[in-house]
């Protein structure tokens, strides 16, 4: 079982949410993003879809440390619109998320504690809308292979229930593992020993396995 610290919420899909505030229309997305380049691709998409709107204010936090964020006011007062989005993202919890708030503005200023309570309930109705799950933090092995290996490896495999993302039986064969961190060190020492018939006391981290390759990917 993962230890506590490998898992994260975050959301599963995008989801929309609105509000209206004395004729200001306030369109909220939030997307589940991985990187920059996830980011730029649906704000992109909304620029283009809401092309006449005023502004295009967003947040996002990506990662578990903490560290990866940006608040973006485009236009708005400094402070009234990605720090209030920013903070529903971290009032649910959750991370590897964007929320974009698109403003058509209705005529009527709403001064900036407006502005903030705005784009807050904005942000929070989107994110109403998602499915918050879980995920756990994970490191990736490609774990080649000599044929005759195949039967007790693929036996280790599933009794320590590691997951396989992919494999392939060609020339050569490998599969590709992912084990949480914090069962990395543990996990592939069971997995030795189960490919060996030997006890976990008899393997240690650096024990090689004739006609087998782990590498971490």
């Amino acid at each position: 079982m993962s230890d506590k610290s490998d898992r994260y919420q975050t959301i599963s899909a995008p989801a929309e949410g609105f509000i209206k505030d004395r004729g200001s229309k306030f369109h909220a997305y939030a997307y589940p993003v991985l990187n920059a380049e996830d980011i730029e691709k649906a704000l992109a998409s909304l620029r283009k879809l809401h092309s006449k709107a005023r502004h295009h204010c967003y947040a996002y936090r990506l990662g578990t440390d903490g560290n990866n964020f940006r608040a973006n006011d485009d236009g708005e007062p400094s402070g009234t619109a990605g720090k209030p989005i920013l903070g529903q993202i971290d009032s649910f919890g959750i991370t590897d998320v964007l929320i974009v708030v698109v403003r058509y503005f209705g005529g009527t200023l709403l001064g900036t504690g407006g502005l903030i309570q705005a784009y807050k309930s904005g942000a929070e109705d989107a994110l109403k809308q998602a499915q918050v799950i879980e995920k756990t933090l994970e490191d990736t092995f490609q774990l080649h292979f000599d044929y005759g290996l195949m039967a007790p490896l693929m036996n280790a495999v599933k009794k320590l229930n590691l997951r396989v993302m992919e494999q392939s039986f060609n020339d050569t064969a490998y599969i590709s593992i992912s084990i949480p961190k914090s069962d990395v060190k543990q996990k592939l020492i069971q997995l030795k020993a189960n490919i060996l018939g030997i006890s976990i006391d008899q393997v240690k981290e650096d024990t090689k396995i004739g006609g087998l390759k782990i590498k971490e990917i």
